[in-house]
C-alpha cells in the first residue's frame, strides 16, 4: 500500500485575502485591508474566473457589468431601496457605463465597491470601483430609477435609504 499524496502546506500569511470572505458583502474596514480606499462603504471580494475572459486573455467587458449587478442588487436590499417585493418599489437602470483602466487576468483577487454618489426624489447615481491591490481597474456610474409596481409612476425614496445615503456622504441633489 502506498502513502497518499499530500498537497504542501501553502502560506496565507502575507496574502490579505486569506482573511476576506468571497462573494460576501463587506465593511469600509475590511475593504481597507485590501487596499481598497476611503470613502467607500460597501463591497464584495472575489476571483476572476475563466469563463470571465475575453480571447485576448483578460476580463471581457461584459464581465464588469455583470459585476456591477452582483453588488448592487444586495446594495438594495441593505439601503432600503428595494427587496423585491410586490409592495417595494420597481428599480429600473436608467444609464450605466464604465471606464476601463487596467487588464484584470484569471486569478486575480478584486473588491468591487459602490456607493451611492448623489441623489434626487425618485432616483440616484451609483458608483462603482474595481480593485485590485489597491489599483483601479475599472470604474462606473449608473442612473437608478425607482417607480411604482405600474412601473410608469416615479415613486420616492424611503426615508430609511436617504439617511443611509447621507450616512455614507451621498449629496441631495434635490
Amino acid at each position: 500500500m502506498s502513502d497518499p499524496i499530500t498537497a504542501p502546506a501553502l502560506d496565507f500569511s502575507n496574502d490579505p485575502f486569506a482573511r476576506i470572505p468571497l462573494v460576501t458583502p463587506l465593511n469600509a474596514a475590511q475593504m481597507q485591508t485590501v487596499g481598497v480606499p476611503d470613502g467607500w462603504h460597501y463591497g464584495l471580494a472575489d476571483r476572476v474566473r475563466f469563463h470571465e475572459l475575453d480571447a485576448l486573455n483578460h476580463v471581457n467587458n461584459v464581465a464588469y457589468f455583470r459585476w456591477f449587478e452582483s453588488i448592487r442588487i444586495p446594495f438594495f436590499a441593505h439601503y432600503h431601496v428595494s427587496s423585491y417585493t410586490d409592495d417595494d418599489p420597481q428599480v429600473v437602470l436608467a444609464t450605466n457605463y464604465a471606464r476601463y483602466f487596467k487588464p484584470m487576468h484569471l486569478g486575480d483577487n478584486y473588491v468591487i465597491a459602490t456607493r451611492c454618489k448623489s441623489f434626487r426624489n425618485t432616483s440616484f447615481v451609483m458608483d462603482y470601483g474595481v480593485y485590485v491591490q489597491g489599483q483601479l481597474m475599472c470604474g462606473s456610474e449608473s442612473v437608478i430609477v425607482t417607480l411604482d409596481q405600474d412601473g410608469v409612476t416615479k415613486r420616492k425614496l424611503r426615508d430609511e435609504t436617504v439617511a443611509a445615503f447621507m450616512r455614507d456622504g451621498a449629496e441631495n441633489a434635490g
